[in-house]
């Protein structure tokens, strides 16, 4: 059973690459290319899901919260999909676009926490 980057989201993943929020590209500028010791992927399909990143070695996501998370429709959506990395063995971190924009280094000292 094909569970992560199926092909049935690959057109999905790739917009969603080049049409990154801006705090999503300032969380990828400090992440990427092992800078804290692991590789992340960005817009990392697992299952019929796209997050937002994904550390395969640690088992780890992390979403980035814009507006449309805070409803209750929003909310709804990502219990289940929390629910789902979960069960699959998946840690969550979530961040809201506020505290990666203005508290950057506190956000990237939590995803390091994770890490060692």
């Amino acid at each position: 059973m094909e569970l992560f980057n199926k092909n049935s989201t690959k057109d999905k993943k790739n917009i969603l690459k080049k049409n990154m929020t801006l705090e999503e590209e300032l969380l990828w500028k400090n992440i990427r290319k092992d800078q804290l010791g692991v590789r992340f992927r960005r817009q990392y399909g697992i299952g019929k899901y796209i997050v937002d990143f994904y550390c395969p070695k640690l088992r780890l996501v992390i979403e980035i919260d814009g507006e449309q998370h805070y409803n209750q429709k929003g909310l709804e959506y990502d219990h289940v999909k929390e629910k789902y990395m979960k069960e699959l063995g998946i840690k969550t971190l979530r961040f809201s676009n506020a505290e990666v924009r203005d508290n950057i280094e506190s956000v990237v000292e939590k995803i390091k926490k994770e890490i060692f």
